[in-house]
């Protein structure tokens, strides 16, 4: 089981650790104490918690990239077969995929509950209209 910290729940949740608290007094979250007897989260349940409470999280890696788009997340679930992965992650609000091969997901250690970032880099983004227009009106 991946745990974690009252405190990391807290920054990748975009709460403070009161707040975390809170939510587990009231039974919304389940602590569980780690083998140095801090009080810690499920990685997971954190994770699927997050879908409906989160705010994005500051991204804690260091360093430069030419990618813009980073979001720090959760993983909630890996589908692993022999040659692809597909990694699904929390982020905050937003649920992000990715398809990887096996191997990578592997030696990445994704799990449910483990923190990752998604790095989003595209050329092409596609913008779909929730507005409806008839055809042949002008």
């Amino acid at each position: 089981m991946s745990t974690i910290r009252i405190k990391d729940a807290a920054d990748l949740l975009g709460v403070s650790d009161d707040t975390v608290r809170r939510w587990i007094d009231h039974g919304s979250l389940t602590e569980h104490r780690d083998d140095s007897g801090r009080k810690v989260v499920d990685g997971a349940e954190l994770a699927l918690f997050a879908r409906d409470h989160a705010t994005p999280p500051a991204d804690p890696s260091s360093g430069t990239s030419s990618a813009r788009n980073r979001m720090v997340g959760l993983v909630i679930k890996v589908t692993l077969d022999t040659v692809m992965a597909e990694v699904q992650m929390q982020c905050g609000p937003f649920t992000i995929v990715s398809l990887m091969s096996a191997e990578s997901a592997t030696s990445l250690g994704l799990e449910p509950g483990t923190v990752a970032v998604a790095v989003v880099k595209a050329t092409t983004v596609i913008v779909d209209s929730p507005l409806n227009t008839s055809k042949g009106s002008s």
